[in-house]
């Protein structure tokens, strides 16, 4: 099988960050090759580089066969026939599809007329080969995220592209719109078109590549057949050890009540993600999921249940006393503690080291205070046993945590959480843009949370994370609950994805 993509001994920095050290990829006429590696591992800035966003420090590409030059753009890209399909979707809003993909590259007619005509034929050839199901003539604002991203596919197609990099390309899709993808990328590929699949998602990896290649810390670590490989085996590569990221939880559920929230609607600036009267309740013991596409109402609910935004109406109960529309500080000393969504904002103050972090809840207290004095011995203990204890790293409470990685900067949230002993544990995203050795630790916490009898609000876009910890899972679409399944390990991920779309589980 010819190679058209080569790479060999790339060297990359950021100013004090060694983003890749003599890094190494190729890619095969006609193949899904996979790119994986933790979070800061280099994969997305090997493939800015293949497409011209970045230059290289120093190594080699080769395309087709032809070493690419120094000071290589992405028009250079292009003229390669690479396109690239990027995370956060660069599409403007206002415009409609076929403005977005035609912008830049126009066809025109008698010399300043665009040819809309001869741009929508072309369109249309990706349309129907590929069976892209997109509407040419609606507002990019008006579109779902897998018809969004759809358009950027043809968006690289429209450009010549014979070479397709996506970089984390399912992260925000239902299980539905990831199958869709799939489907399209097979038909690409047999095709002869070649795909670069960026991806964190280790059973996508095994279900789409032919070939997975592992970065770890900006260094290759291994390229394999998917056939000679299995999730564990790239995990160890991925992390260096042992990884076990399915954790299930076990359940052990009471009568009590510890979460109420009742007809609760909420403000937001999109309309789509305004709460609309919804209702539940979390028992102790429980892990209740909150699944649902990004954008849905999930951090409105959040922010409402933390006390940081004010509700329309409704009622919110922790173990029988009103919190709704209680200051942050009330909420907390009703017994809600929080993993936020944004670490950075709502969870660390970067400006500080890990000890006074680990007791940012409890500092105004005894023992850390007496006498309107800080005792500082009071917070080195407190810090030294949760850092033993939730296994932060470095174990060094002088350190601080803006030097930290993005899992130990989670866990060092997690650990002044989960120390306090609150009554609901409402966590948000407890694990985006942590690594898959954190992810593990992260989880087997949050389960171990409910020992005592607290309930957990669990709010994430993984899926395999909500199936993995949830008891019962309630799906927020449009600013409503569309439906409610129990986790009885047999949920069928298609009926989720299904009421992820605003449809009925019995459709």
């Amino acid at each position: 099988m010819a190679k058209i993509v080569e790479m060999q001994g790339i060297m990359k920095r950021f100013q004090y960050v060694q983003a890749v050290d003599n890094g190494q990829f190729d890619l095969n006429e006609g193949e899904i090759h996979s790119l994986i590696g933790e979070n800061g591992a280099g994969k997305s800035t090997m493939m800015k580089m293949l497409y011209g966003l970045y230059e290289r420090d120093a190594g080699q590409i080769r395309v087709n066969g032809r070493d690419v030059p120094e000071g290589y753009n992405t028009y250079d890209a292009i003229d390669l026939e690479i396109g690239m399909v990027h995370q956060e979707f660069m599409l403007t809003k206002e415009m409609t599809v076929l403005e977005n993909i035609i912008i830049g590259s126009e066809p025109r007619k008698r010399r300043f007329l665009i040819d809309r005509d001869a741009a929508a034929e072309k369109i249309r050839h990706y349309i129907e080969t590929y069976h892209m199901n997109v509407q040419l003539d609606k507002k990019v604002s008006s579109v779902s995220v897998g018809e969004a991203q759809r358009v950027e596919i043809i968006k690289a197609l429209y450009r010549g592209a014979r070479i397709l990099i996506l970089d984390e390309p399912t992260a925000v899709l239902t299980p539905q719109e990831s199958e869709k993808l799939f489907e399209i990328l097979s038909m690409m590929k047999k095709d002869g078109r070649s795909i670069v699949f960026i991806s964190h998602k280790l059973k996508e990896v095994m279900q789409i590549s032919d070939r997975v290649t592992v970065m770890r810390a900006g260094r290759y670590i291994g390229t394999v057949s998917k056939n000679d490989a299995s999730i564990p085996e790239l995990a160890k590569m991925m992390v260096g050890r042992e990884v076990f990221c399915d954790i299930k939880h076990q359940s052990a559920i009471t009568s009590e009540v510890v979460l109420k929230v009742t007809d609760l609607a909420a403000p937001s600036e999109r309309e789509l993600s305004k709460l609309k009267g919804i209702s539940f309740e979390v028992h102790g013991g429980e892990i209740l999921g909150v699944a649902g596409v990004d954008g849905n109402g999930q951090s409105e609910l959040a922010s409402v249940l933390a006390g940081f935004t004010k509700a329309d109406g409704g009622q919110i109960t922790i173990c029988g006393t009103d919190i709704t529309n209680r200051r942050p500080g009330q909420v907390r000393a009703a017994g809600l503690t929080h993993i936020p969504e944004d670490r950075n904002i709502h969870g660390l103050n970067k400006a500080l080291d890990i000890k006074y972090n680990l007791a940012a809840y409890e500092i105004g207290d005894k023992p850390y205070t007496t006498g309107g004095m800080i005792r500082e011995s009071a917070v080195i203990e407190n810090a030294n046993r949760r850092i033993k204890k939730f296994d932060i790293r470095p174990a060094n409470g002088d350190v601080m945590v803006a030097s930290l990685s993005g899992g130990n900067a989670q866990k060092v949230i997690v650990a002044r959480e989960l120390d306090l002993n609150g009554k609901v544990l409402l966590a948000n995203q407890p694990t985006r843009g942590v690594d898959i050795g954190s992810v593990e630790s992260i989880r087997s916490l949050i389960s171990s949370a409910t020992d005592s009898g607290a309930g957990v609000l669990l709010i994430s876009a993984d899926l395999d994370e909500i199936l993995s910890l949830a008891d019962r899972i309630i799906v927020l679409y449009e600013g409503r609950i569309t439906g409610e399944i129990i986790n009885d390990g047999n949920v069928d991920e298609m009926e989720l994805g299904l009421l992820m779309t605003g449809g009925k589980a019995d459709e």
